[in-house]
């Protein structure tokens, strides 16, 4: 474990999570069911020895793309929840970008080049390498993949919650619009914010636990945790422990 120190601040306190509850937020998985498995082995060791009332695990979205194992992870998280535990599915620009793809045959080309192709082969839905996207291709991908995905999964994916609140922690994918009241963030900003988010050191009157953004550790500000260690590329998955006014890391790691 990696301790996280004393540079997070609410309103000049350190933050805190209710008394009693053990949180897990767990960061980008993109693909890596190897490392998501790794991930809950680890977590149910780490929390055997903590007496905690309540155990919530909040994962912050980015289940799919870029890895090789994007249907597994579902399925994982699915059927092989952690046991003993709350837990929150946050919704990850890489899932909006999925539903988007089911709704509209044009959001298929920026998928597909941010990842999406991936996921499809999880699924076994193929798109030859000389393939043009044209509409008749676009709308045959479209077919086998709703074909081919299981209704459990179509609900996962359009369920997906946006944030998570415990105690002076925000959990949310991307991060949050400053200036902007936590109860009025919108679902964009909460998907695909970057720079305005992560170059401000404004206090948000809570912690934001955030992803999508790849650090190769994990990056702590006064206001902030980033938590995506880029598990697809680097073969690390990041989460963050919380319990009271302590705050740690748990990582796993397996082939790059």
């Amino acid at each position: 474990m990696l301790d996280v120190g004393t540079a997070l601040t609410v309103n000049g306190k350190m933050p805190k999570v209710p008394e009693g509850t053990l949180v897990y937020a767990v960061g980008d998985v993109h693909g890596r069911a190897d490392l998501l498995e790794k991930m809950h082995a680890a977590i149910l060791k780490d929390s055997l020895d903590v007496p905690a009332e309540r155990k919530v695990v909040v994962y912050l979205g980015d289940y799919v793309d870029r890895g090789p194992g994007s249907k597994k992870v579902v399925d994982i998280l699915l059927d092989k929840p952690l046991k003993g535990f709350e837990r929150v599915h946050l919704m990850g620009n890489h899932e909006a970008f999925l539903i988007e793809f089911l709704n509209d045959l044009e959001a298929g080309p920026g998928w597909f080049f941010n990842g999406g192709l991936a996921t499809l082969s999880s699924y076994g839905v193929k798109i030859g390498k000389n393939d043009e996207l044209s509409y008749e291709v676009l709308q045959r991908v479209q077919s086998e993949f709703l074909a081919k995905v299981p209704k459990a999964h179509l609900d996962f994916y359009k369920t997906l919650e946006f944030s998570r609140t415990e105690g002076d922690f925000f959990f949310v994918h991307a991060g949050i619009r400053p200036g902007v009241p936590l109860d009025n963030q919108t679902d964009e900003d909460m998907l695909w914010i970057r720079e305005e988010f992560l170059g401000c050191d404004d206090d948000f009157g809570k912690v934001i636990v955030h992803g999508h953004t790849i650090t190769w550790e994990p990056e702590v500000k006064s206001n902030r945790i980033g938590i995506d260690t880029g598990a697809f590329a680097s073969g690390v998955l990041t989460a963050l422990v919380l319990e009271g006014r302590e705050q740690d890391f748990l990582t796993v790691s397996g082939p790059a």
